[in-house]
């Protein structure tokens, strides 16, 4: 839902990263696993009778136990999110961390100077992102700004003093809602490389919301249309998420295309 609130990411602390996947890496993003250290040779096993062989978990046979997949899951979602923020680690000295912890033992460092360098590596981490931030943002502008200038040139499309720009796909007969109506529509969000963000047709119902509580360029557009109107939306970034983009897929100075159709007012 275009809500005029954007979902703020930000750069994650590396000792909250550490812990924090214990308990909420399931809404983590899809990234790829950090490096993991070659594993030492195994010695040479002896035989073994067929009848003594047991058998063992391992990460290409289904876990048995609750225990056995949430270990694997820390591990995972650990690992991706140290490959998110871009910082290399020794995987080993991780594990030599976790192996110490678990058992209680004598740290290798004191507690002062865990805290100190992870506040470090955060900075670090945080200067990663805003800069990837900042760069993201220049190219998303100027993609933006060529993509309205074509747009706007379309036969059927209208731009507005705001710099909102639509096009009607179907014309309804209903009546115009007002900034303080509630309505409910159908609608599908899509990057400009054709990536569907959101779609209340893929969840299978229609999204119902209050018109001034959405970003500034649904907000414009529902008080033109009609119930029954199919509008499409090229929203610039300055009426949609502006410098922060939302969540994942939506990127800082994003351009967005929605398809829109105004089902109702409740």
């Amino acid at each position: 839902m275009p809500l005029k609130r954007p979902l703020l990411w930000a750069p994650v602390a590396l000792a909250v990263v550490l812990v924090a996947c214990w308990v909420g890496s399931s809404q983590a993003q899809e990234t790829k696993p950090a490096e993991v250290a070659e594993p030492a040779k195994a010695a040479e096993a002896k035989p073994v009778a067929v009848e003594e062989v047991k058998p063992k978990t391992t990460a290409a046979a289904p876990f048995t136990t609750l225990e056995q997949k949430a270990a694997y899951a820390i591990g995972v979602y650990t690992a991706r999110n140290i490959a998110e923020i871009g910082i290399q680690l020794d995987t080993a000295l991780i594990m030599k961390g976790m192996t110490d912890g678990f058992a209680g033992k004598d740290t290798a460092i004191t507690d002062e100077e865990m805290q100190q360098a992870l506040m470090a590596m955060n900075r670090i981490a945080q200067q990663k992102e805003e800069a990837k931030m900042a760069a993201a943002a220049e190219t998303n502008v100027g993609e933006g700004a060529d993509y309205l200038t074509t747009n706007a040139k379309r036969e059927g499309v209208t731009t507005t003093a705001s710099g909102l720009q639509y096009e009607v796909l179907a014309k309804g007969d209903g009546p115009t809602p007002k900034a303080s109506d509630t309505v409910k529509v159908h609608y599908t969000g899509k990057l400009l490389d054709g990536k569907v963000f959101d779609s209340s047709h893929k969840r299978g119902q229609p999204a119902t919301f209050p018109v001034n509580r959405v970003i500034a360029g649904w907000t414009e557009a529902l008080q033109l249309m009609s119930v029954g109107d199919k509008w499409l939306l090229t929203i610039p970034p300055n009426l949609a998420y502006g410098e922060r983009g939302a969540g994942g897929d939506i990127g800082p100075n994003a351009t967005l295309i929605f398809e829109v159709e105004l089902l109702g007012i409740e």
